[in-house]
């Protein structure tokens, strides 16, 4: 029987941010993370943000600064998105 970890999101005061059900994380920086959970692809961006905690084996992940915003997008991955900014990136420094 396969365990389900829940898709849980629990933010305080636009500071803290604690997210169970992460399943990749695929490039971060201080003003952006791209993830892909259980329910989808998740960009976060903010200012300062920093990755304090992360456990893939359990789907959790904590993330501290100012968060601005958080968009979940259908049809889309942090997998796909690490792998096109590698291509981008080549091609400029051809």
């Amino acid at each position: 029987m396969e365990s389900h970890v829940q898709n849980r999101i629990l933010l305080t005061d636009r500071k803290h941010l604690a997210l169970e059900g992460v399943q990749h994380v695929g490039s971060f920086d201080e003003r952006e993370i791209c993830l892909d959970t259980n329910m989808g692809f998740l960009l976060l961006k903010g200012e300062d943000l920093h990755i304090t905690q992360l456990n893939l084996d359990s789907g959790r992940l904590v993330v501290e600064g100012y968060i601005s915003s958080m968009e979940f997008q259908d049809g889309r991955s942090a997998k796909g998105m690490k792998a096109k900014g590698k291509g981008v990136l080549s091609r400029i420094l051809k």
